[in-house]
């Protein structure tokens, strides 16, 4: 499953707000103390307590559901009937099934070659939704068929069997009937053994109204008329292969499709709204590129016949992995030719990739527990960038994941208020807290990290071995590490246990010594710490696959390690006293580096001229300026190296540096030199915008509009003259219908007329937001309407945004974000209190005396 995109970037955005608190997490404290009673007094929030929680006994399982299910598109009810092939292992007269907002009206039991049992007490166990079916008789062991006719409410919470809003080409509004099972709401469509190790068969049958689309994990085998009325049909579809109840779907509903093949005979449909099968095309290109590129990884065939990918109006995740269903909010699955941006054709090949890699990895071996969710989500957030290098080369994907998803785990991973990647789960009420970045992109970093720890030849090797010995079954962590360790001869689980059973990860500090044409290296490591260095005992050790890069030969390391001690020297053979010496090629290993003064000197040259890799230019700055949050070092010296990047090309090494700035940006909004924090972005931005200009040249690619809107997003929020004048024009010529922006300007366009416009600039962009067709237009408006400076407008978009939403919808998951929020708002105060006055004598140094290009 693919986290939606609204709750990180919120998160990102609060977890670096320095104080005062804003409004919006004002409101969301407040609304969590209510859930959780009280704030510490530090304002951090108490955990939730674990409850108890029992698995289902084995007495009873199922080979083999066959579920016949008829929702009601009116009056939002469905009804139900169940058969399902079972196993008594030992003599019982209860079932214990999960269940939930589900009634049953009978049920009975029938044992192979025997008579029929009927049930005679249904006892609900609402709060572990669960059914225990009391039967008067004794089943023995043996098989036979459990028998129950239930009904049911399709809901409006976008979990379970739930009713999904769209509106028709012709503007009526109408419902479809779709499902989001993981972790735990298959219990809502169906009594089940809802429990991930618990696999078995479906047969799956549907009866809808005649004029609309049935579509399941399998394909359709049979349709025909129902016998009690003539505007409805029976569609059947293929027994499963053994799987999952969270991995079972259904969808009925209005819509278009298009379709292809792969290379390896697979159908590959993408559904889109009625209307909009063009936005399906990109989609299934992908897709049509991926499942050959997966088959041939893993060697092993995706094992159904058809793969369908459908845009789901009311979707709560970003995306959802049903075997052979596969299911997408919107915006990351449908691209319009003409208006999607750049960046969004990215994030859906990003996102297909990912719930595509889950058909084999997650769907055809499946975790035991969700204990082991971290592994399924943080492989798959790794292997989809594998894929879309392999699809869309020209992105730069691997430099893009250091700062979308490496940099991004680093940062939360160094507060307190972190978790292991693994997680030990009880109740699955505990599930939802470790959908987060912690379990994908850690997990993702980790997995990074492993696969150049063994190499590619090894890792596929061990893959295969892992998906071959457990397909359509269960397996748990430890049994990948078996598997790799096979392929690879190297102690996988032990270095591996170190990162995914322990939060946090190491500081390195490192310094050199020329010993005659040697180069002598001290490595010494501890816990990084958001607040500072680690001053607790037992510092926590992890063992460490390092690679050293020298100027001799950037791009290739000279030596690698395996760093599993405190302190270590190395000796590198054969370095020159005027060659630099880099820790961490490519940025691959999770951990930050600490230079020493001499080692940092002999660095930034090769950020100036460019002889570091981007990746490294990145890792370093990156670095830097996390030292500075915490203390360790003086920011005033990152911003010192933050102006040798003028010469940078990279569009992902100046998304981060931009991330960066923008962080001490706000840290320093509430300051009396804040307007100089901004003339040093201008100054800092002013070269690459002046190159690149509003439009695009010949010959140019995707990473060109991607850095073109982010510079000019930059420049105009700062307040770069020149860049808002001509945001004005361009966005005045966009309302009139004059000139339509291209997508890839709107963004940076809307924030700079925002961010120094008026009530009538904001009422202009409600107004597009209610006009818009396309969801993606839609977000796009939404992500920067937080760029309005007036307090009477923030209420305003505040009102706008929350309608009382989370009134109605509290959000337990939340908890931990609200307390990373708390604790980072603690630490950028001390940041604040700790650098501030150095800061501003740096930028009034800097005023009196500008720096030369």
């Amino acid at each position: 499953m693919w986290l939606a995109a609204a709750a990180p970037s919120l998160a990102r955005r609060l977890l670096f707000l320095g104080p005062p608190p804003p409004p919006l997490l004002l409101l969301l404290l407040s609304r969590s103390s209510r859930r959780r009673r009280r704030l510490h007094s530090l304002g951090l929030a108490a955990m939730p307590e674990k409850r108890p929680f029992e698995r289902l006994p084995a007495d009873v399982s199922p080979i083999n559901y066959s579920l016949c299910l008829k929702p009601d598109l009116l009056d939002f009810t469905f009804e139900g009937k169940l058969e399902a092939s079972a196993q008594v292992r030992q003599a019982t007269n209860q079932i214990v099934m999960n269940c939930a907002d589900i009634d049953i009206i009978t049920a009975s039991y029938v044992p192979e070659g025997d008579e029929e049992i009927h049930a005679t007490g249904f006892n609900y166990q609402n709060e572990d939704e669960k059914v225990t079916l009391s039967f008067p008789s004794t089943l023995q062991p043996g098989t036979g068929t459990l028998k129950i006719d239930f009904v049911g409410e399709l809901n409006d919470k976008m979990k379970g069997f739930y009713r999904s809003k769209y509106t028709t080409p012709s503007g009526e509004v109408r419902y479809a009937a779709v499902t989001q099972f993981e972790a735990t709401d298959a219990r809502r469509a169906f009594p089940c053994w809802d429990e991930p190790a618990i696999k078995a068969t479906f047969d799956i049958s549907l009866v809808v109204p005649k004029d609309r689309v049935a579509l399941s994990n399998m394909n359709v085998i049979d349709r025909k008329p129902y016998p009690d009325d003539e505007n409805v049909v029976e569609v059947k579809f293929a027994r499963t292969p053994v799987m999952s109840t969270y991995l079972v779907a259904f969808v009925v509903g209005e819509y278009d499709f298009v379709e292809t093949r792969s290379k390896d005979g697979v159908c590959v449909r993408v559904y889109t709204p009625v209307g909009k099968a063009e936005q399906g095309k990109f989609a299934l290109e992908v897709a049509a590129k991926t499942l050959p590129f997966y088959k041939d990884y893993f060697n092993v065939p995706y094992p159904l016949p058809k793969i369908d990918l459908i845009a789901i109006a009311d979707f709560a995740a970003g995306a959802m992995e049903n075997w052979g269903l596969v299911t997408y909010r919107e915006t990351a699955l449908l691209i319009d030719p003409k208006n999607s941006c750049s960046s969004s054709r990215q994030w859906v090949a990003l996102v297909v990739g990912h719930e595509l890699a889950h058909q084999w990895f997650g769907n055809l071996v499946t975790m035991e527990w969700w204990t082991h969710l971290w592994l399924n989500e943080g492989f798959a957030s790794w292997i989809e960038y594998l894929c879309v290098d392999h699809c869309f080369p020209e992105y730069d994907i691997w430099t893009q994941f250091v700062s979308a998803d490496y940099t991004r785990a680093q940062e939360l991973d160094a507060l307190d208020n972190s978790h292991p990647i693994e997680v030990s789960v009880g109740h699955p009420s505990e599930v939802d807290e470790i959908f987060d970045a912690i379990s994908y992109s850690k997990g993702a970093s980790v997995i990074r990290m492993l696969h150049d720890y063994i190499g590619d030849k090894d890792f596929k090797k061990g893959m295969n071995m892992y998906l071959t010995k457990f397909q359509q079954k269960n397996a748990a962590t430890e049994d990948l590490w078996e598997s790799l360790e096979n392929a690879s001869g190297k102690p996988i689980a032990a270095v591996m246990n170190t990162w995914t059973k322990q939060m946090g990860f190491p500081l390195i500090y490192v310094e050199a010594e020329q010993v005659e044409d040697d180069r002598l290296l001290r490595l010494s490591q501890k816990k990084f710490c958001a607040s500072g260095p680690y001053g607790g005992e037992d510092c926590p050790q992890w063992m460490v696959p390092i690679t050293i890069s020298t100027s001799e030969d950037s791009s290739h390391a000279k030596m690698k390690i395996l760093m599993d001690k405190p302190e270590m020297n190395i000796v590198l053979k054969d370095v020159k006293p005027d060659q630099w010496v880099k820790l961490n090629l490519g940025t691959v290993g999770f951990y930050r580096t600490q230079y020493s003064s001499a080692m940092l000197e002999s660095l930034l040259p090769g950020i100036r001229d460019l002889s570091l890799p981007p990746v490294d230019r990145l890792g370093l700055q990156n670095d830097l300026f996390s030292l500075a949050r915490a203390g360790i070092i003086s920011t005033v010296e990152v911003l010192k190296v933050m102006e040798a990047f003028v010469n940078e090309p990279n569009y992902t090494v100046w998304s981060d540096l931009s991330c960066n700035l923008g962080i001490l940006s706000t840290l320093l909004s509430h300051t009396d030199f804040y307007e100089e924090i901004q003339e040093f972005v201008k100054d800092v931005f002013s070269p690459i915008g002046e190159r690149l200009g509003w439009d695009p040249r010949p010959g140019e690619g995707h990473l060109d509009a991607l850095l073109r809107g982010l510079v000019l997003g930059k420049l105009g929020k700062a307040g770069h003259k020149a860049t808002l004048e001509e945001a004005r024009r361009r966005f005045k010529d966009h309302v009139e219908g004059k000139q339509i922006l291209s997508a890839d300007l709107r963004s940076p366009v809307y924030l700079t007329v925002l961010k120094h416009g008026d009530g009538t600039t904001l009422d202009i962009m409600l107004k597009l937001h209610k006009q818009a067709d396309m969801q993606e237009e839609k977000n796009r408006i939404e992500r920067v309407l937080g760029a309005t400076l007036s307090p009477e407008l923030i209420q305003k978009v505040l009102t706008f945004a929350l309608s009382a939403f989370f009134e109605s919808h509290p959000a337990p998951s939340a908890e931990r974000t609200i307390q990373q929020c708390c604790e980072n708002i603690l630490l950028n105060a001390a940041w604040l209190k700790r650098d501030a006055e150095s800061i501003h004598q740096y930028l009034l140094q800097r005023k009196a005396s500008p720096p030369t290009a």
